[in-house]
């Protein structure tokens, strides 16, 4: 039976709670392959964010540990949640690109739905096939190949609508840690060399969402997944959960054995880089982040900036260029006050993100905006 508990959930505690779900009140020792699957994927719109990701929750990470799986085809890069760029393991992307196929077919229609009207999009996806499994293709290339079939039609459009009704994976140089190139796609089955499954589960997805971001909401969940309608599934598994209330009385749904840290529990500073999966998977954000500075973080243009997390919060932005001389210059705009403790403990994270993010830096600025 579902079991209710009387516990108010506090913005603080379910901050402490996110934190330890997400490896960021310690450092785990977590191998980098189980660390991805845990965590669901890493936000990879730009291909280095995810290296800051990994760097910042797990001990001893180093840049060839995840070019490497990445390369060996054990990691990919394939458009998942919210229709976004996610990188994942190889198991995660044939099962839960299944399940969010939905949401990407809602994308395509919002997008681009009158360009494609009347298209036969069976036959637009194997002319796709066809030509990415023959030759990894840019999105643009791909247009431009459809388009010599259906001259008639937009060439983004069709290259769209490829990426929407295939898995398409981005491969290699794209995602690879100095490497440069643009993102070239091929179909997830060529890729890894076995079909999507065919009995992806979406109660299975939501659990996982959960051991890594609960305990959280049905709105949470719709927001992370771009899923609609989960309020029903979430019922089915209601007899297998723990039920809390937050402060404002919204019901939030948690596995029983998870970490959920008291409020008060110490959080050190943490970097974390663009697109991080912590500020885009709740609809509720203010576990994390108070609403007054979402537009300090979220851009016009679709950026979400390189956040600075201190006790548990957003609370400043960041951003890190090397200079010719070999000077590593880290850039810190504060949003509040902080004391000399947190400034310390601050810059000494900086330090260390500063020698992964550029190992052959001779010597380290650290400025505040």
């Amino acid at each position: 039976m579902t079991e209710h508990t009387d516990k108010i959930f506090s913005r603080r505690d379910l901050n402490r709670a996110l934190l330890a779900r997400q490896l960021l009140l310690r450092r785990s020792d977590m191998p980098v392959l189980a660390a991805v699957r845990h965590l669901v994927g890493l936000q990879a719109q730009a291909p280095n964010p995810p290296y800051v990701g990994l760097w910042t929750r797990l001990q001893s990470f180093h840049h060839e540990q995840l070019s490497q799986l990445i390369l060996d085809r054990s990691i990919v890069r394939i458009a998942l949640m919210r229709s976004t760029i996610h990188l994942v393991t190889a198991d995660d992307c044939v099962t839960l690109r299944p399940i969010l196929q939905a949401v990407q077919d809602r994308g395509l229609q919002g997008a681009f739905g009158k360009k494609l009207a009347e298209l036969d999009l069976d036959a637009l996806a194997a002319a796709g096939r066809a030509l990415l499994e023959a030759q990894p293709l840019t999105l643009g290339e791909l247009g431009k190949r459809l388009g010599a079939q259906w001259p008639q039609r937009d060439a983004t459009a069709l290259a769209q609508a490829v990426r929407c009704r295939l898995p398409l994976v981005q491969v290699p140089p794209r995602g690879i840690w100095g490497a440069a190139g643009q993102a070239a796609h091929t179909t997830a089955e060529a890729w890894l060399g076995r079909p999507l499954a065919e009995a992806a589960s979406v109660e299975a997805m939501l659990l996982r969402y959960l051991a890594a971001f609960g305990p959280a909401s049905v709105k949470d969940m719709q927001v992370w997944s771009g899923l609609t309608r989960l309020r029903e599934v979430m019922e089915r598994l209601r007899p297998s959960l723990l039920v809390f209330r937050d402060e404002h009385g919204n019901e939030l749904f948690d596995l029983p054995e998870t970490p959920r840290p008291d409020g008060t529990t110490p959080a050190p500073p943490r970097f974390l880089g663009e697109f991080d999966n912590m500020l885009l998977s709740y609809d509720d954000r203010s576990r994390i982040m108070a609403e007054e500075l979402k537009q300090r973080v979220f851009t016009d243009n679709g950026i979400i900036r390189a956040a600075l997390l201190i006790d548990g919060f957003v609370s400043g932005i960041w951003s890190i260029v090397m200079h010719k001389r070999k000077v590593c210059v880290l850039t810190i705009t504060l949003f509040r006050e902080i004391s000399e403790v947190e400034r310390a403990s601050v810059e000494a994270e900086a330090e260390g993100l500063c020698a992964f993010h550029f190992p052959e830096a001779e010597s380290v600025e650290i400025c505040y905006n």
